[in-house]
C-alpha cells in the first residue's frame, strides 16, 4: 500500500522534528569480540564460527582486550566520560540470526557515556549529543530467497551465515536531538559523515557503508510546534548511506505528518528502509528495554580501565574534527561555501585522501564534487563507493597537470576507472586517449579547418584574433578531442598572421 505524504514545507509549517541516531561500528580487530575465529569480510559462509561464537553448551566467552581498546578511543574521541566500572550484559531475544539466542551487550552500564559531537550544516552549527557508546557483538545474516525483494516476506525460503556473528561492534546512541527544523535531514546526514570520518581516522573501523562495517539507525517523532513534548517515534533500521540516512528522515517526517493529520496515532515500531524505491515499510512493534530482559552476563567479568590506560589511549587520539576542518581550510585555500559544499557531500576525507596523493586541492575538489558526484548521484550511491580510489583521482589530474590529457579525455578515463579497465595509465594506453601535439599531424588538420572556414580564416588576417575558437574548434572535432589546444592556437595564428 502507498502511504500518503505531506510535503516538506507543510510538515515544517506544523510540527517539530526530533531525532536520535543509533550508529553501529563494526570493528576492525583480527579477531571476534569473545572468541579467536578470524573476522575477514567476504568469507564462505560458515567457515570462520566456533563452539563459543555459536552458543554451544559449555563454550565460554573471554572479552577482546583490543576491542575495549578500541571503544575507549571512539569514547574519548566523541568527549565521552569513561566508566571507571562496567559489565556486560545478556540481551534476550529469539531471532535465526541470534546463534545463542540471546546478545551480549552492555545495558546500565555502558563503558562511554555522556559525550557529544559539533557538526555544521550551512554555516550553523548543531552540537549532537552522545548518551552513550556501548560494547556488543554483531549478528549472524539472514539471507531470505526465492522471493522479489530479498526480504522475508514472499521468500521461499531462508539461509543463516554465522560468520558475523560475534564481530566486535560500538554502538553510539544520541540523545534526542531537537531544534533542527528544516536542516534536519542534512544535520542527520552531517552527523553520520562526520563520525565515520573520525572512525576512520582513528583507525577502529574501515567504516565501509556498503559492505555494513558502519549501519545507522534512525529514530524520529515529530510533535506540535510550540507544545515543547516529544512524539511517539519509529526506528528505521540500517540505513546503509549517507545519502539514504538524509532520504529516511525526510521520508518519515512526511509519513508522521501524514498520520497525525489524519487524526490516528503513530505505532512505536521498527521501519525497513528500501533503497530502490526510497520509501520505508512497517518492520515490527518496538520493543521497550525491559521486553528484553537484561541481566548482567554471568559469564565474563566486569572491566574496569585504569585511568592511566584510559590517559594513554586519549594521547593517540587523531586532530579533532572541527578544528582538524578549519586547518585544512586555510592550506587548501578552500573559501567558506567550497568548504561547506566539500563537507556536505561528505567528501572531506576522500579530497583529503586526494590530496596526499599528489592533485591540488582545487583540482581534487573540482573532480570529486564535480565529475564523481553527478556519477555517483546517477547511480545512487555515495562519491566513495563508485570504485574510483582517490589515487587514480590524482593520477588523472597528474597526466591533465603533463599535458597528457584534457578535462573532456579524463572523463574517459573514468568511464574505464568505472568499467574497471585498469589504471589511469592503462586505460590512456588501450583506448589511445593521449594528447595529440606532434606539429605535422596538427598542421595538416589546421589546414583542413582553414580551409573548410575560409571566411573564418580572413577574420583573423585581418586582426580579429578572437576568431580563432572556430578553427580550434574544427581541429578538435576532427582529431576527437585529442589535439593540443593551445599548439593548435600558436599553428592558427603562425599560419594566418
Amino acid at each position: 500500500m502507498t502511504e500518503t505524504l505531506v510535503s516538506f514545507e507543510d510538515v515544517l509549517a506544523s510540527y517539530e522534528p526530533a531525532m536520535g541516531l543509533e550508529v553501529h561500528v563494526e570493528l576492525n580487530t583480527v579477531s571476534k569480540m569473545f572468541c579467536g575465529c578470524p573476522t575477514e569480510f567476504g568469507a564462505e559462509p560458515n567457515t570462520q564460527v566456533c563452539p563459543t561464537c555459536l552458543g554451544l553448551p559449555g563454550a565460554m566467552p573471554a572479552v577482546n582486550r583490543k576491542a575495549v581498546e578500541s571503544a575507549i578511543r571512539i569514547g574519548l574521541a566523541l568527549n565521552c566520560q569513561i566508566a571507571e566500572w562496567c559489565r556486560f550484559a545478556r540481551k534476550n531475544y529469539f531471532y535465526p540470526d541470534m546463534p545463542k539466542n540471546f546478545q551480549t551487550s552492555q545495558y546500565d552500564e555502558p563503558i562511554c557515556f555522556e559525550g557529544y559531537m559539533d557538526v555544521e550544516v550551512d554555516g550553523e552549527t548543531f552540537r549532537v549529543e552522545i548518551e552513550r557508546a556501548h560494547m556488543e557483538e554483531d549478528t549472524g545474516k539472514s539471507l531470505h530467497v526465492g522471493g522479489a525483494t530479498g526480504r522475508i516476506h514472499g521468500a521461499d525460503h531462508s539461509l543463516v551465515d554465522y560468520n558475523r556473528a560475534g564481530i566486535p561492534l560500538i554502538e553510539i546512541v544520541t540523545k534526542p536531538i531537537l531544534g533542527t527544523g528544516d536542516k534536519a535531514p542534512l544535520v542527520a546526514k552531517a552527523y553520520v559523515a562526520q563520525l565515520r570520518d573520525l572512525i576512520v581516522a582513528l583507525g577502529v573501523s574501515d567504516a565501509r557503508m556498503d559492505q555494513g562495517s558502519i549501519r545507522a539507525d534512525v529514530n524520529l517523532s515529530l510533535s506540535p510546534k510550540g507544545t515543547g513534548t516529544l512524539g511517539t517515534r519509529t526506528e528505521t533500521k540500517n540505513v546503509n548511506s549517507l545519502r539514504s540516512v538524509e532520504r529516511a528522515v525526510r521520508y518519515e517526517m512526511s509519513r508522521h505528518a501524514a498520520v497525525l493529520d489524519s487524526g490516528r496515532t503513530i505505532l512505536q515500531e521498527t521501519r525497513h528502509w528500501h533503497e530502490d524505491t526510497g520509501v520505508t515499510t512497517s518492520g515490527r512493534e518496538k520493543s521497550d528495554a525491559e521486553d528484553y530482559r537484561y541481566f548482567p552476563e554471568p559469564d565474563l567479568v566486569p572491566i574496569a580501565p585504569t585511568r592511566a590506560w584510559v590517559e594513554e589511549l586519549r594521547a593517540t587520539l587523531p586532530e579533532n574534527p572541527t578544528q582538524k576542518r578549519a586547518r585544512l581550510q586555510a592550506e587548501w585555500g578552500f573559501s567558506d561555501l567550497e568548504m561547506r559544499d566539500t563537507v556536505g557531500a561528505g567528501a572531506m576525507l576522500i579530497v583529503e585522501e586526494t590530496i596526499a596523493a599528489g592533485a591540488s586541492p582545487q583540482a581534487a575538489r573540482k573532480w570529486w564534487l564535480g565529475e564523481m558526484a553527478r556519477r555517483a548521484n546517477e547511480a545512487g550511491v555515495e562519491v566513495g563507493e563508485l570504485g574510483v580510489t582517490p589515487v587514480d583521482v590524482a593520477r588523472v589530474q597528474v597526466l591533465v597537470d603533463e599535458g597528457k590529457l584534457n578535462d573532456k579525455l579524463a572523463r574517459q578515463v573514468f568511464d574505464g576507472l568505472l568499467a574497471g579497465e585498469g589504471t589511469p595509465d592503462e586505460i590512456v594506453a588501450a583506448r589511445g586517449l593521449g594528447i595529440v601535439s606532434d606539429d605535422g599531424a596538427l598542421s595538416a588538420a589546421v589546414d583542413n579547418a582553414i580551409a573548410a572556414n575560409p571566411d573564418v580564416a580572413d577574420k583573423i588576417r585581418e586582426g580579429k584574433v578572437a576568431a580563432a575558437g572556430a578553427l580550434i574548434g574544427a581541429v578538435m572535432k576532427e582529431m576527437r578531442g585529442q589535439a593540443d589546444a593551445a599548439r593548435v592556437r600558436e599553428l592558427v595564428l603562425e599560419k594566418l598572421q
